[in-house]
């Protein structure tokens, strides 16, 4: 097991000697280039991915969990509580099971895939349902918090973005350079403010010994779930991708104020445009990726498609893949052909290989 990001980045943090790291080894994920898939489109700039999924949980939860859980231990607390589309119940259960605190996690009712829900009921969390969306969770978790006094460890947690900054520490690290762009999925708004705090900290030289040009950040939305985009609160957000079927963001103007002084943008992506990023990710790179983290590179596509010089030959992107495909595997047995058992003799097994 790795040491962990706290140990590895503890003086950019907010952590003393009396801290608990509570740690499953999270973070220094894989910053993978693209190769393949640059060729596919036909792309003279350097396209990178970093894989959040191979994270202890499998998403980039774990990092901002491990900050939460160690700093409500510090502060002695009983029990830590979180509303959640999958990804964050996930981490608080496992990072609550190893601290030993009780977890409570507030779930849409059928809002959640199959694989996080797993996770959050095998690491033992009180995994409560309610009839609504996310926003309605959000709400019932934040009443439930203040009569239980517990821990929020929802991305309203200070402590959750201050662990999530270091994916872009580690960005930097890797290039040497912060990237030109940086493509991100845009739920809750938590993540692309975090990594903006990364590159800030990292790129103009906060305890670091080199100074670098900051990116332009990107957040993408699905068509069915884009407040920030359209402007106005989205009552019942639809799409595929649930880790960011988000209907009224807690970081909205985080994510606003974000794009606007890193002069980048934010914008939408159809749920067909997700599923084709993420066939193309597999297909190409050999990364199983949840729909949500597809959203970044469907947006990255779709933009290149547009405008072919849009990207300029120098120009180096990083599009971050959120979660793990596991996460999600019923979407993806939808967009495949699963064969049909055929008789185990070698002529029957030829035939079908010819086909």
């Amino acid at each position: 097991m790795g040491k962990g990001i706290i140990e590895k980045y503890r003086l950019f943090l907010p952590v003393s000697d009396k801290t608990p790291i509570i740690t499953l080894g999270e973070g220094e994920t894989p910053l993978i280039k693209a190769e393949n898939l640059s060729r596919f489109l036909e792309l003279e700039s350097a396209l990178y991915l970093k894989v959040e999924g191979v994270n202890p949980t499998g998403s980039f939860k774990d990092r901002g969990m491990t900050m939460a859980i160690s700093k409500a231990v510090e502060e002695g607390a009983k029990a830590i509580i979180c509303a959640s589309t999958g990804n964050t119940s996930a981490s608080a259960a496992a990072y609550g099971a190893r601290a030993g605190i009780p977890v409570i996690v507030v779930l849409p009712g059928g809002g959640v895939a199959l694989g996080k829900l797993a996770q959050a009921l095998m690491y033992g969390a009180k995994v409560i349902q309610i009839k609504g969306n996310f926003d309605a969770a959000f709400k019932v978790m934040n009443e439930l918090a203040n009569a239980m006094n517990a821990v929020v460890v929802n991305s309203t947690n200070p402590y959750r973005l201050e662990g999530q900054k270091t994916a872009a520490f580690e960005i930097c690290e890797e290039l040497d350079r912060c990237p030109t762009f940086h493509f991100i999925p845009v739920g809750n708004g938590g993540n692309i403010t975090a990594y903006w705090r990364g590159y800030i900290e990292y790129g103009r030289g906060k305890n670091f010994e080199k100074l670098f040009k900051l990116p332009r950040m990107v957040g993408w939305q699905a068509e069915g779930a884009a407040p920030i985009v359209q402007a106005r609160i989205v009552e019942n957000p639809q799409t595929v991708a649930s880790a960011i079927r988000i209907g009224n963001p807690a970081h909205w103007q985080d994510v606003v104020e974000t794009v606007l002084e890193s002069r980048g943008l934010i914008d939408t992506v159809s749920d067909e445009e997700i599923l084709e990023a993420q066939k193309l990710i597999a297909q190409n790179e050999g990364i199983f990726c949840e729909p949500a983290s597809a959203a970044p590179v469907a947006g990255f596509i779709k933009i290149h498609r547009a405008d072919k010089k849009f990207f300029k030959k120098r120009s180096v992107i990083v599009c971050t893949l959120t979660g793990n495909g596991l996460k999600d595997p019923d979407i993806a047995i939808k967009l495949c052909d699963v064969p049909e058992p055929v008789e185990s003799n070698l002529e029957e097994i030829k035939k079908l290989l010819d086909t």
